[in-house]
Order: C-alpha cells, then structure tokens, then sequence
C-alpha cells in the first residue's frame, strides 16, 4: 500500500496536549493556539474537552473556548467527550450555535485500563456510549469512536487483536464514522503497527482509520508514518508533542514521557517526503515557538531549533535561523 494523496492530520495541542499540564493555560491563548493551528492549514483540530470541571480544570471553560472561536467553513473542530453529562453540556452549546462539528468517545481495549481510567467496563461504556452517539447523530455531530491500548496496555499487558476489534466493531455498528486507533502510552513499534493495523484493516475494510501514536518511547513519528504507508488517511499529533494522562493528580500509570507524536517534526518530514498536508510548516513552526512562550518552557520538537531542510544555496542562519555547524 502507498500514502493517500492527501491526508489530514489533526492538531491536538488545545486538548489531548493540554490535558497533561497541571498549569491552567488561559481562554484566549487556547482560543490563538487553535486559530494558528488553523491558520497554519490543519483541516481538524482538538479544541477542548467536556470532562467534569473538578477532574480537570484545565477545560473548565470548555464552552467559552467553542464560543470564542472564529469558525473556518471546510475546518472540523473536535471535542472529547468522556460521559453522558458532558454531552448534556455539549447540546446546549450546539443549540445556541456553537458547538462541535465532530466528538470523541474512547474506549481502552484494555478492560483493566478502562477500569482505571473511566471506571467502567467495556460493557458499561458500551451502554453509555451508545446512548451519547445517538443522540449525535440527531444533532448532525460526527463521531470518532477512539480504541484506546491499542498495541499494549501499562497494566495489563499485550493484547490481542480481538480485544481491538471488539470495540472497533461497536463504535462502527453505532455509526461512527472514524476510529482512532490509540497508542496509549507508546508501546507501538512499526512491526506491530503493521500487523494490528493490517488485521484490523483486513477485518473491516470500509473503516476510515485514525493513527494515533504517543512518542513515550521516542516511535511516534515512525510509527505514525508507518500507519500512513499502509493507507490511512487520518493522523493526529501535538505542537511541542505535549499530551498524555491527564493531570487529575492521580498516581501515574505509565513512566516517563507521555505526550503526543510532535506535530512541526511529524508535518516536517511528510513535507520532505512529498506526502500532501495542505499545512504551512513555516505558520506551525511559528505556533510552536508560541507554544512555548505560552507554556514557559522548552517543548520537544526537533524542527524550531534545527529549521527546515535547505536544498538550494543559501546562507544557513537566513534559511533556518540556526548557527551554521562546522
């Protein structure tokens, strides 16, 4: 299989990203990261989530972020929703104008892992998702039925495909449109990658599917690209590659590094590999500085420190603003 001619990355700083920082970030510098993640071309960005206010208060203002937003016709603008009183919250905002064009309901693979981290079974998330995805398809709002654990639980273990395919196939019998597959804590490596990906791609040959690697163990881009490669149209990734387990103060339940595949280094090398985007490197390298700024503190992309690849004559530190290197 070969790349789409296009594909669509989601930008996932404002939400997925921001869900790991225990330091509040304000409305209206969400409000600017999502409009230069648009700027910069992103057809898809994850704007907030409608988790419960005193287990995350970084999206306490949820609603005022959709509010605030200066909406892009052609641009979706995504939002995770955790329980059926989120979506309660949801609906009014979609009622009053501005709301969601897509949300994201996840499901562990893992049981154990959904024990942890929703406290329901798979078929008591089953129940509830149900529910919440019918009534969004009333309101015209796309689904994407996320399965999280995809290649390997931090409690559990290894998994088996048939554990994926379960939820798979229940968000697709409810109508979701797309599934993200999850790498939860960053255990893919491109071999596995290959194989559940070409299982589950073999077992449900209509899905659209969503790559969605954590670069824990440093393989988000690699196995990102990989995912890619075997046809995927749709990949998700972070400014800065911030992201991970939510900052509810509860104990950690994976070491290390946690956030996202790193959005300026992953657009970067599609870029150099000819593969469509549709985004400004150069806008996005720009917001991950910001990032930063906002953040008050250094990130882990590669790409604003070293530039992009020169391939013309020209002086180095115009080109890519770094010091030539002897």
């Amino acid at each position: 299989m070969a790349f789409r001619e296009q594909i669509i990355a989601c930008e996932c700083w404002a939400r997925d990203g921001l869900q790991s920082m225990p330091q509040i970030v304000s409305t209206e510098q969400k409000i600017e990261m999502i409009h230069r993640a648009v700027d910069a071309g992103f057809q898809k960005v994850e704007v907030t989530s409608f988790s419960h206010p005193k287990l995350l208060p970084q999206f306490s203002d949820a609603a005022s972020v959709l509010q605030g937003l200066d909406r892009r016709p052609g641009v979706s603008y995504v939002v995770l929703m955790p329980n059926t009183k989120g979506f309660d919250r949801l609906e009014v905002c979609q009622k009053e104008g501005y709301g969601a064009t897509e949300i994201i309901l996840m499901i562990s693979s893992s049981e154990k892992h959904n024990m942890l981290n929703f406290r329901m079974s798979h078929n008591e998330a089953m129940v509830e998702h149900a529910s919440i995805m019918k009534r969004a398809h009333q309101l015209g709002i796309r689904i994407i039925g996320c399965a999280g654990t995809v290649y390997g639980c931090p409690v559990k273990g290894d998994l088996q495909t048939s554990e994926v395919a379960k939820i798979v196939r229940f968000y697709l019998d409810e109508g979701a449109q797309t599934i993200m597959l999850g790498d939860t804590t960053g255990v893919a490596n491109p071999k596995l990658v290959r194989e559940r990906v070409g299982e589950l791609m073999a077992l449900f040959p209509g899905a659209e599917f969503d790559a969605h690697f954590h670069d824990t163990r440093g393989t988000g881009i690699v196995n990102s690209i990989t995912m890619l490669e075997m046809g995927a149209r749709y990949v998700d990734c972070s400014i800065g590659a911030i992201g991970g387990q939510p900052a509810t103060g509860a104990a950690k339940y994976s070491a290390g590094f946690t956030g996202n595949t790193c959005s300026e280094d992953l657009i970067g090398v599609l870029q150099e590999m000819g593969v469509g985007t549709g985004i400004d490197i150069r806008k996005l390298i720009d917001a991950g500085r910001r990032a930063e700024e906002i953040l008050d503190q250094r990130l882990r992309s590669n790409i604003i420190r070293s530039g992009t690849v020169i391939h013309t004559e020209s002086s180095p530190e115009k080109e890519s603003g770094a010091r030539p290197q002897l």
